[in-house]
């Protein structure tokens, strides 16, 4: 460590004028060690710069160079490359954008070499690398002239000192010099240059002289390049080749990956695939987050890429939000008229375009344009400049028009007078029968999301049957106090998903009195959003709405209550437009009376007389229901070392979902362990006490004679309400996997799914594990945009049926 290694330094100085005074033999231990002490900070330097942790590693290099200063004065065994920590101190200090501190010892290093009476022996290599080093640093604060001079000076060097045609360190020095002439828009030259440094990396690899990851740095910048050629498929496809590389071989959380989730987002936005970009923009972001902290550019970046996938789904207010914060980043780390501002400053007036703020807009375009005049020549990146322009008159052409006609205030409203016309980019879309043929069934989703970890999990669900165009979710509804919050992790992990584009709307309290709240679980995926509508029922309507008559389905995986204030309120829309009810829940034995009537569930619980309601309406008004009851849950568990290899896909959700899940059992076993009439049980039924819960999760009837406060270690089997109503949704599941009884009122079928311990409504408990198990992976992997399972996966899911099969042969079924 850095600590350890200023002790071990301290203690070598302070022996170090004894150990001269009294031996020569010791005298040459003093500079052997300290040479070693040298080598080990340019090592342990090497290391974090791998990480891209450049700070930690600015510290090292420092060490090195302090050692080396000491040493400098004494006549060395070996002579040390005295420049080669500073040439690496230097670039580390560019990328932490301490550019003037980079350049001061940078230039110190090129001015010492060129003295032929200097005492420091630079060879032809380091001096390549401190001219590439110089010229990078120059490219980060566009001087691009001058970054091109010395990469021309290099590049000959480089050539003459590299025998070999596969040397890494000449395809270094060439991507280099292309990566100056793309940011100085000379890009066929830049493209040519990245094709001849990616064949030499690729015969590098062939000759094992280094890892396929170099070449993941050439899919990378050829990528670059590509796009900004507008070659948008070619740049996806390099991009996505870097990206599984360094899925299969770095962590999730290293830098690098970062990186390639950002290209493949941004080259997906410009595809028109913005939806599927926002999932890996929004892992980026938090990867950087927490690789750099939030003043670095490298988030910055990250900002800026998911507002314009955002801006891509219609979420402009979102992107704007994410725009300024990426400016705001940008004003204080580039310096005044930095050219890197100038593609922010286009994203952003594109943006402020689509909310109608012409007037602000037009004064972001002008500006992106005196800042192209003070960094670039004639014709360079001539098509933006002329981009521009072009924006600039044709916005101040909408303006003069706009004014001559009265409404100057619109191009100058502020942000929330203008949220109306930002809701009509939300809006459920309009949906016909063709529609519903290739988009699948529209489905209203009504969950009380941050209870327990299934509402997620089903959402997984919904996005994967949503892929396979089986259900197309038009509107997702949170009930349950604080439905706000609720709102923000449905969105989160809606957007996480590849679902940005379904809306969410705030609901009812669920029940719940006044001032009394629910807890709602944690997640960095949570966000609030201008997106989200005040009003569920407002958003319902819009969905009824938008869909042919009896074509959508309304999912309740939480209490009845808005459900039932929707029929209450707009029973005739509900009528026309609802084909099916389906409720995550239970009812009274099909026997005892002529109308289904809902049992004490836990979300029937939550709201008894809406629940009442809402059964006794539908039967009334002949709208089918389907009620998917919690034997059909114990009929199929999961083991939770499935939530360990979710987790390996390492999106955030499923890792939020495995260590969430430890909390809700936990959470829920204290309330089960409480009397039955103790306030703090909430909503639970009375019959779920200790025996049930040790039937139900534990796999067992024996009860321990001590109860302890944590009881994961015990469970064996997690049961998963939610996503099994999901896939109740989609007629081909639910007639491969499901049998039911029916009770038909007035001529209409009402199904159940699980009506006893006896009867659970599973056909095959495996078949249908190793279904939705699948799901579950597959959602997860393409929302990232993974060609396979990470390495590191101990057991695939199919591994795991046969875990399964011993729980479900030897449980005793809960009651």
């Amino acid at each position: 460590s850095l600590a350890g290694l200023a002790h071990l330094r301290h203690a070598y100085v302070s022996i170090s004028s004894t150990i001269i005074a009294h031996s020569k033999d010791l005298h040459a231990v003093y500079i052997m060690n300290g040479h070693k002490i040298a080598v080990q900070c340019m090592e342990d330097g090497d290391c974090a710069k791998a990480t891209l942790n450049f700070k930690e590693a600015s510290n090292m290099y420092e060490e090195a160079i302090n050692f080396q200063t000491k040493l400098k004065a004494q006549p060395p065994l070996h002579p040390p490359r005295m420049m080669e920590p500073r040439i690496k101190l230097g670039v580390c200090l560019c990328e932490l954008a301490r550019y003037q501190e980079a350049e001061k010892i940078l230039t110190r290093c090129l001015d010492e070499a060129r003295y032929d009476n200097s005492d420091v022996a630079l060879d032809e290599e380091l001096y390549v690398r401190a001219l590439t080093a110089l010229a990078a640093l120059y490219q980060a604060q566009s001087k691009y002239d001058a970054a091109i001079k010395l990469h021309e000076k290099a590049i000959p060097i480089a050539r003459n000192i590299e025998v070999s045609s596969s040397s890494i360190g000449l395809a270094d020095n060439i991507a280099g010099y292309a990566e100056t002439l793309r940011k100085s828009g000379r890009l066929p030259q830049a493209e040519r240059h990245h094709r001849e440094a990616l064949e030499i990396r690729t015969r590098a690899v062939e000759e094992k002289l280094c890892t396929e990851l170099e070449l993941a740095v050439s899919y990378t910048q050829l990528g670059c390049t590509l796009a900004d050629m507008q070659q948008h498929k070619e740049a996806y496809e390099q991009h996505h080749r870097a990206l599984t590389l360094r899925y299969r071989y770095l962590d999730f959380s290293h830098g690098l990956v970062s990186e390639s989730l950002n290209y493949c987002a941004e080259s997906l936005c410009a595809l028109g695939r913005g939806r599927e970009g926002i999932p890996l923009a929004l892992h980026a972001v938090e990867i950087r987050k927490s690789l750099f902290g939030i003043s670095h550019p490298a988030y910055a970046h990250a900002l800026g890429v998911l507002a314009s996938c955002y801006h891509a789904v219609g979420r402009h207010f979102d992107a704007c939000d994410c725009l300024e914060m990426c400016l705001k980043i940008c004003e204080v780390a580039f310096q005044k008229n930095h050219a890197n501002m100038i593609p922010n400053l286009m994203n952003y007036g594109n943006i402020l375009r689509s909310t109608g703020d012409l007037v602000k807009a037009r004064n972001v375009y002008q500006r992106a344009i005196t800042i192209h005049e003070l960094n670039f020549k004639e014709r360079q990146q001539a098509r933006r400049l002329e981009k521009c322009k072009a924006e600039v008159g044709d916005l101040t052409d909408k303006i003069e028009v706009m004014e001559s006609s009265l409404l100057s205030k619109i191009s100058c409203s502020t942000k929330s007078s203008m949220t109306d016309s930002f809701v009509d980019g939300t809006i459920p879309k309009l949906l016909t029968a063709a529609d519903i043929e290739s988009k699948g069934t529209p489905v209203i989703v009504f969950t009380d999301i941050g209870r327990d970890v299934d509402d997620e999990m089903a959402l997984v669900i919904l996005s994967a049957l949503k892929r396979k165009q089986l259900l197309n979710p038009i509107a997702v509804i949170t009930t349950l106090s604080p439905q706000r919050d609720r709102a923000h992790l449905a969105r989160g992990s809606l957007d996480t998903m590849g679902m940005a584009d379904t809306p969410v709307g705030i609901g009812g309290r669920g029940g719940l009195a006044d001032g009394v709240e629910l807890e709602v679980y944690e997640a960095d995926h949570s966000r609030s959003s201008p997106s989200i509508y005040d009003s569920g029922m407002e958003l319902a309507c819009q969905a009824l709405e938008s869909v042919p008559p009896k074509s959508v389905q309304v999912l309740c995986l939480a209490s009845l209550s808005d459900t039932a204030l929707l029929i209450k309120e707009h029973e005739e829309l509900f009528t026309a437009k609802v084909k099916e009810v389906v409720v995550m829940g239970g009812v009274m034995p099909l026997e005892s009376g002529d109308t289904l009537k809902p049992d004490t569930a836990y979300n029937n619980n939550c709201d008894l007389p809406s629940a009442n309601f809402v059964y006794q309406k539908c039967q009334e008004l002949g709208v089918p229901t389907v009620t998917l009851s919690r034997w059909a849950a114990y009929g199929c568990p999961i083991r939770p070392q499935l939530l360990d290899e979710l987790a390996k896909t390492k999106h955030m959700v499923a890792d939020n979902i495995r260590r969430k899940s430890k909390h809700s059992i936990d959470q829920l076993w204290n309330k089960v362990i409480l009397p039955s009439d103790d306030p703090r049980r909430e909503k639970l039924p009375s019959r779920c006490d200790v025996k049930w819960f040790y039937k139900t999760f534990c796999g067992t009837e024996e009860i321990p004679e001590e109860l302890s406060a944590s009881i994961w270690t015990q469970v064996e089997k997690l049961n998963m309400y939610d996503p099994l109503a999901v896939l109740i949704c989609d007629s081909s599941y639910r007639s491969l996997h499901f049998s039911s009884k029916v009770k038909t009122v007035n001529g209409v079928p009402h199904v159940v799914v699980g009506t006893s311990e006896s009867d659970t409504g599973i056909r095959d408990h495996l078949l249908l594990y190793k279904e939705y198990s699948h799901l579950f992976v597959e959602a997860l992997q393409i929302s990232l945009h993974e060609p396979e399972m990470p390495l590191g996966s101990e057991k695939a899911p199919d591994m795991l049926v046969e875990e399964t099969t011993k729980i479900m042969n030897t449980r005793s079924r809960a009651a």
